[in-house]
Formats: structure tokens, C-alpha cells, sequence
């Protein structure tokens, strides 16, 4: 057993909240053991930025980016810091975070307790100044004030803010501990949260790529409308997805009944349908992140072939540690090679081809997922598909998952 064995353990004696801020003290003064170099198939490129393990660090684990070289320190392959707010705000009261232990999942009602953009931003300026070639891209995750009266204002300004600074930025709009973020996944607020991103964005003589990280709770058909809403806008992937507010059977531990958003194993079902569905009606054009329930190789491979060019982890590693990394990245070298493929890219939506079908080749049945999705058998409400668009690329997506 290592000294991150004996402390992972020892931090789970603590308060959930208690052991989170150690473990983050920690991971920025204490070298860890690294993992195994990753094995060259497992690199890709995407946005213009090399990653040498599609395996990261999500948003949640560092929000003021107190240690942005912990994605380097954990042997992980990029990371996320944030969510960070335009202005400074406590959160919610404590207790706010709690350990489902039996189910290895977490609940948390944080409410975007941030630092706010400022310090933020003088802390990561500070960094790139010392990095000038920082060993891993690091994405900022923004989001928005509890009081904020102009939310698109604010994302896009929180935007121009940290693009210098960001390999990518990650808008947060599924939180389910602000109350109304998530309207702004569908109709006007979307449409009004583009606009000024698509104006932030045009403004600047270099910027990052914009992801949005949606909500697992999206119905399919809410979905397919935010795909067809960001065809023109400049939104470069998704993360799918964030936490949960419901509560699956068979939850056990006393705090099951907590408000707050579920992440963890309970999450993933959820999680991993969502991604699958989001890589059909887009015909796998956009590069997806998945994150939720992601604990082990096994998991985060089921999510590549399901349609995601990146995975993330956070509540896996509170149980489990740095080891996991390590077991992720020989596990995924391992995956691919016993499924012929030569590289990660190849393994990207495998699940949506027929066998033996090459990455690169357009597959017939994704055509018919994209058509469909794009015509809604020519039927629209407010520019959204209605639900027969989504049934065939539902369908057609979970067939050819089935015989893959």
C-alpha cells in the first residue's frame, strides 16, 4: 500500500467537505507516485490541443483553481477547474456535500461556492507566466452568479475574461444547485446565451474553443433542439453530463434522500445515454466529454464507443484515489488493443458502426440518424424536432449498439 493509499483512506475518516479541500492542500504540495506513462495509442488530438490520455480531471474538483497542475500531478491527461463565477459567493450553507458510501456515489448542493473571476484569473495568469508550456490543456469551467440579473451578460463576459487563459472553456448551464440554470439548455435563454457567446467569441483575435456541459436530466427531444440550436453558433463540444437530481432505486446509504446533484456509479446509466444519443443526432461531428459514474477502464471505454472523445472523473477518485489513474490508463491501452484498434480516435462512437466498419467511413445508419434528426419527417416546433426525429435516431443508435 502507498502513502496515497493510507491517505486516500485517512481522508475519508474526515467530512466529506473537510477531506475535499485537504486533498486538494495536498495534491499541490505533496508528490504523488506517477502512473505509467500512457501508451501512444491512447493520444489525440482535438481543438488544436494534443492530449496524451483522453482520461481528465472534472470541473468541481479544483474550483479556484488553487492547483492547476493537478491533472500533471495525478498523471491525468487534462483538466478542469472551476465552476468560477463573476463575482465572489459563498454558496450554499455547510453541511453541503455527503458520501454515499454504499452506492460509491457522492451528493452535492455547493451552489457555485467560487472565489469569483478575478482572483481566479490573477492565479491562473500567475501560472501561465511560470509555465510557458504547461504539461497538460486546462480547461475553465464558468458559470454564473445566484443573483446575476443578465446571465448571458455575464457568461459571455466571464468568457472574455478567462480566454487567454484557457485551452478551453466550459460553460456551465446544468448545475442543478442554482436555482433556473438550466433553463438556459433550451428556447429563448439558449438562444439569447448564444447570441452573446457568439458575440464574445467574434470579438477576440484568438479564442478558445466554447464547450457546453448539459444536464443528464434533458429529455431526448430537449436534446435534440439544443443540437439544432448550436449548428450555427460557435460551441465546439459537449460535456454530458453533469449531476443528477434523480434518485435511481436501490440507493441505500442514509443521505440518499439529500437535495443536491447525484454523481457516481448511479449516475452513469443515465450518463452514458444521454452521450450515446448526443453522438447519433449530431452523426458524430462534434466532439463529446463524458463524465458521470466513470470508475474504472471498463467505464470510461463503454463512454469512447459510445461517441466520446474524452472522459472525466471525479467522485471515482474520492473512493478510490490516485491509483485509479493508473488503472484507467493500462486498462484503456489494453481495451483498444484487444479490439484492433490502433488508436483512441478509432474507437470513437464504435458502438454506432456496424462491425468492421472503418472510423473514417460514414456509416449508413448514422446518415439516417443525422437526416432524421435534421428533418423531423419535416415537422418543427419552434425550430425543435419533434419527438418522431428523435425515435429513429434513438432506435437506430441502440440497434446498432446492440449488434456492434
Amino acid at each position: 500500500m502507498s502513502y496515497a493509499d493510507i491517505a486516500t483512506a485517512c481522508l475519508r475518516r474526515l467530512p466529506p467537505e473537510t477531506a475535499h479541500d485537504a486533498a486538494l492542500t495536498l495534491l499541490g504540495r505533496v508528490p504523488l507516485p506517477q502512473p505509467p506513462p500512457p501508451a501512444p495509442a491512447l493520444a489525440q488530438t482535438l481543438w488544436g490541443l494534443r492530449f496524451s490520455t483522453p482520461t481528465g480531471l472534472a470541473a468541481g474538483f479544483d474550483k479556484d483553481a488553487r492547483c492547476p497542475d493537478a491533472a500533471a500531478r495525478l498523471g491525468l491527461g487534462f483538466g478542469e477547474a472551476g465552476t468560477v463565477t463573476p463575482r465572489p459567493q459563498p454558496g450554499n450553507p455547510r453541511p453541503r456535500l455527503f458520501r454515499l458510501r454504499r452506492e460509491r456515489a457522492l451528493i452535492n448542493r455547493y451552489g457555485f461556492n467560487s472565489a469569483g473571476l478575478e482572483v481566479v484569473a490573477d492565479r491562473l495568469e500567475r501560472w501561465r507566466s511560470a509555465h510557458s508550456a504547461p504539461a497538460r490543456p486546462l480547461g475553465i469551467n464558468i458559470g454564473v452568479n445566484t443573483d446575476s440579473t443578465d446571465p448571458a451578460r455575464d457568461y459571455a463576459a466571464g468568457f472574455a475574461r478567462v480566454a487567454s487563459l484557457a485551452d478551453y472553456v466550459a460553460v456551465n448551464v446544468s448545475s442543478p444547485n442554482t436555482p433556473g440554470l438550466r433553463a438556459w439548455q433550451a428556447g429563448d435563454a439558449l438562444r439569447r446565451l448564444l447570441t452573446a457567446l457568439a458575440d464574445a467569441h467574434a470579438r477576440l483575435d484568438s479564442a478558445p474553443p466554447i464547450l457546453l456541459k448539459l444536464a443528464p436530466d434533458i429529455d431526448d427531444e430537449g436534446l435534440a433542439a439544443l443540437l439544432e440550436a448550436i449548428r450555427q453558433a460557435p460551441i465546439a463540444g459537449l460535456i454530458l453530463t453533469n449531476t443528477t437530481t434523480a434518485r435511481p432505486a436501490g440507493l441505500v446509504s442514509r443521505h440518499r434522500k439529500e437535495e443536491g446533484g447525484l454523481s457516481g456509479p448511479p449516475l452513469a446509466p443515465r450518463a452514458l445515454a444521454v452521450l450515446r444519443l448526443a453522438y447519433a443526432l449530431s452523426d458524430g461531428r462534434l466532439p463529446l466529454i463524458g463524465v458521470g459514474g466513470i470508475d474504472s477502464a471498463e467505464a470510461g471505454y463503454a463512454r469512447i464507443r459510445a461517441g466520446a472523445s474524452l472522459v472525466q472523473l471525479y467522485t471515482a477518485l474520492v473512493y478510490r484515489g490516485p491509483r485509479l489513474v493508473g488503472e484507467i490508463t493500462l486498462g484503456l491501452a489494453r481495451l483498444l488493443a484487444a479490439d484492433g484498434f490502433a488508436s483512441l480516435a478509432e474507437a470513437v462512437g464504435a458502438d454506432h458502426r456496424a462491425p468492421g466498419e472503418c472510423a473514417h467511413e460514414a456509416s449508413a445508419t448514422s446518415r439516417t440518424i443525422a437526416r432524421a434528426a435534421a428533418s423531423g419527417s419535416g415537422a418543427r416546433v419552434m425550430g425543435r424536432p419533434t419527438t418522431s426525429a428523435v425515435a429513429p435516431a434513438r432506435a437506430a443508435s441502440a440497434g446498432v449498439a446492440t449488434r456492434a
